[in-house]
C-alpha cells in the first residue's frame, strides 16, 4: 500500500512512522510528519534484494531450545474468541474459486525487536476467524556437508539473506493468498536442518509474515499489501536476547554478547535497517505502542471490508431454472425407497426408527454409488474348473470422506459394502455471525490424490460446504473426477452449485427437494439430520445444521 499513510500525511517516499509523544498527547499518540533515516540509514545503505553479497563466515549457529516454528499453535484463544491460525475463509464464490485474495502484512524488524509479540496483539485485535501467522524461521536453507560443518564449529552466518530460502517463501505466500493449501518447512534449530515432517497450512482472511529479512527481496516485497517495520533501540534488543539465551538456550552471557557484537549487530546495520525505508508502517518501540497497532487494526479491517462476500447469498441466485446437471445420479424411486423417505421425513418418527431407515437408504446409496467406480474386465476360474467373464475395480483405493458431524453417519454403511476402506474426516460449520461455512479441522489419510474418494454428508442445501469439501480435496491434490459427492438428500441448489463449480465431481443422492427457505433449510426436507440422528436438541434458528452440522 505505498502512498497510504495512517494519521497524518507523510512524505511521499516515505514510511509513515507512528510515535507516541511524551508526555502523551491526547489520545496518547502523534503522528510524525516525516521518518529521515540516519547516516546510517538510507544514504549510505547498499541496495536491498537478491543482489546481495555472498554468505559471510564466522557467525556462530543459533541454536534454539525448540524446533517449531512461529506459526504453531494452530490456535490462538483471546479474550474476544479463539482465532484459528490454520483455517480457510468462505471467499469462494458460486465457480468454485476465490473471490479475492488475503490480505498479507509483513512483519520486518531486527532480532528480538518484538515482531512476534506485534503479530500476535494485531491478530487479537483484528477479532477475524482466519489468521495464519508465518514465520520466516521456517525457511533457512537446507545446509550443504561443509556448511553444516560450518554451522558445527560457529563459522556459518544464519543472519545473512542468503542463509534463507526466498524461492519458497515466494512460492508459499503466493498460494497462501490464493487461498491454496501449502506445506511449510519445520525447522530444527538444533541441528540445523529440515525435518521429514512437513506442517499443511491454509488461505486465511488474514496473512501475516514476520521475520529480519522481511523486505530483503523485491519479488517478496509485491506479494505484500502492507510492511510494517519494528523499530525497537538496540540496547533493548540486546536485553532481550541476552535473557532467552542464558535464561532458555542455556548460553553463557560472555557468548551471547561475542555474537551479538560480531554477527548480529553487523547484520541489522547492513541488511534489516535499510529495509526501514521500504516499509509503509514504522513502528517505534513495538509491542510498546498500542495506539500504533490500533490504527494498523482499523486500516486491516478497511481492506477486509472491501474483499467480503456473502457465498450463499451468490449460491441462492445462481444457476436457477436451469436443467439437473448430468454429473447427478439419483437412486431409482421404487416403492421401497419411497416408503423410507416417508418414514424419515415424519416429525412423529421416533429416534430408532429415524436411525434404523436412514443407515438403510445409506446402504442403498453407497451400493449405488459404487456402481460408477471405473471396472475393467477380468477373467476367473470358478470352483467347477470353468472361467468366468466378470469386472473388477480398475482403481487403485477407495478413501472415504465424512464431513461431520452428520457425514460419519454414513461410514458403518461404506465400511459394511468395502473391504479396507481408508476414512477422512473433514470439519465445517456455519460461522454464527456471518452464515457462512468455515473449516476447522480436518484428517486425511496420505496418498489420497491416488485414490477415489466418496464425499460423504447427510444433507446439502446450498452447496456452500460441500464446495469447500471439494476443494480441500483438490488441494490434497485428488483429482476432481475421482470425487464422489454423496447425500441422503440435495436441494436442486446445491446440486446446481456443486455441478457448476466442480461439473467432473459425481454428485449421487437418493432425493432431491425443489426450495430451500431463508433459513437454507431444504423444503419439504428432513429436518436437522444430525439432531434427529443423535437425539441433541435442535440449534437455534438460522444455524442450519445440514452437512454435517456444518453448513449449507
Amino acid at each position: 500500500m505505498p502512498g497510504t499513510h495512517l494519521g497524518s500525511p507523510c512524505c511521499p517516499g516515505s514510511p509513515c512512522v507512528l510515535a507516541m509523544s511524551s508526555p502523551p498527547a491526547y489520545p496518547g499518540f502523534r503522528v510524525s510528519g516525516c521518518w529521515t533515516l540516519g547516516a546510517e540509514g538510507s544514504s549510505n545503505a547498499e541496495p536491498v534484494g537478491r543482489l546481495l553479497p555472498p554468505v559471510g563466515a564466522g557467525r556462530p549457529p543459533r541454536k534454539r531450545t525448540t524446533s517449531q516454528c512461529k506459526s504453531e499453535p494452530p490456535l490462538l484463544r483471546t479474550s474476544k474468541r479463539t482465532i484459528y491460525t490454520a483455517g480457510r475463509p468462505p471467499w469462494y464464490n458460486e465457480h468454485g474459486t476465490q473471490s479475492k485474495e488475503a490480505f498479507a502484512i509483513g512483519l520486518g524488524g531486527g532480532s528480538a525487536s518484538g515482531k512476534t509479540t506485534v503479530a500476535r496483539m494485531i491478530i487479537e485485535a483484528l477479532d477475524v476467524p482466519w489468521v495464519v501467522l508465518l514465520s520466516m524461521d521456517s525457511f533457512y536453507k537446507v545446509l550443504t556437508r561443509q556448511q553444516q560443518e560450518q554451522a558445527a564449529h560457529n563459522n556459518f552466518n544464519f543472519d545473512h539473506p542468503d542463509a534463507f530460502d526466498f524461492d519458497l517463501i515466494i512460492s508459499t505466500l503466493k498460494k497462501l493468498k490464493q487461498g491454496k493449501s501449502v506445506k511449510v518447512p519445520i525447522y530444527d534449530f538444533t541441528t540445523h536442518s529440515r525435518k521429514k515432517d512437513w506442517k499443511t497450512l491454509y488461505g486465511a482472511n488474514v496473512i501475516i509474515f514476520e521475520g529480519i529479512m522481511a523486505f530483503a527481496d523485491k519479488t517478496l516485497l509485491e506479494l505484500l499489501d502492507m510492511k510494517i517495520f519494528v523499530d525497537t533501540d538496540s540496547d533493548i534488543r540486546l536485553v532481550r536476547r541476552l535473557r532467552r539465551d542464558i535464561s532458555e538456550r542455556g548460553r553463557a552471557i560472555e557468548g551471547v554478547i561475542k555474537q551479538y557484537n560480531k554477527f548480529v549487530k553487523p547484520a541489522f546495520d547492513q541488511y534489516i535497517q535499510p529495509t526501514m525505508r521500504l516499509a509503509d508502517i514504522v513502528v517505534p518501540r513495538g509491542s510498546g505502542n498500542a495506539v500504533a497497532i490500533d490504527l494498523i487494526v482499523q486500516h486491516v479491517h478497511s481492506q477486509l471490508e472491501e474483499r467480503e462476500l456473502s457465498v450463499r447469498a451468490a449460491l441462492a441466485s445462481a444457476h436457477q431454472c436451469h436443467p439437473l446437471p448430468r454429473t447427478l445420479s439419483v437412486l431409482k424411486s421404487t416403492p421401497q425407497v419411497r416408503g423410507m423417505h416417508t418414514i424419515i421425513r415424519d416429525r412423529e418418527t421416533s429416534r430408532d426408527e429415524f436411525i434404523f431407515y436412514s443407515k438403510r437408504l445409506m446402504r442403498l446409496l453407497i451400493e449405488h454409488a459404487l456402481s460408477f467406480l471405473p471396472f475393467q474386465d477380468c477373467v476367473v476360474q470358478t470352483p467347477q474348473g470353468q472361467d468366468y467373464s466378470g469386472k473388477c475395480y480398475a482403481g487403485k483405493q477407495i478413501t472415504g470422506v465424512s464431513i461431520l458431524r452428520a457425514g460419519e453417519t454414513m461410514e458403518p454403511a461404506l465400511r459394511a459394502v468395502c473391504k479396507d476402506v481408508r476414512i477422512g474426516t473433514i470439519l465445517i460449520q456455519t460461522n454464527q455471525l456471518t452464515g457462512e461455512p468455515e473449516l476447522h479441522y480436518l484428517r486425511l489419510p496420505k496418498d489420497i490424490s491416488d485414490d477415489h474418494v466418496i464425499l460423504m454428508d447427510c444433507t446439502v442445501s446450498t452447496g456452500a460446504a460441500a464446495m469447500m469439501a471439494v476443494r480441500v480435496l483438490l488441494d490434497h491434490d485428488v483429482p476432481e473426477d475421482k470425487i464422489f459427492l454423496l447425500s441422503l438428500l440435495m436441494a436442486e441448489m446445491g446440486v446446481h452449485s456443486v455441478a457448476y463449480a466442480f461439473p467432473r465431481v459425481r454428485i449421487i443422492t437418493t432425493a432431491v427437494d425443489k426450495r430451500v427457505n431463508d433459513l437454507f433449510r431444504i423444503i419439504p426436507g428432513i429436518g436437522n439430520f444430525g439432531d434427529r440422528y443423535f437425539g441433541t436438541d435442535a440449534v437455534p434458528d438460522g444455524s442450519d445444521e445440514e452437512e454435517g452440522g456444518s453448513a449449507g
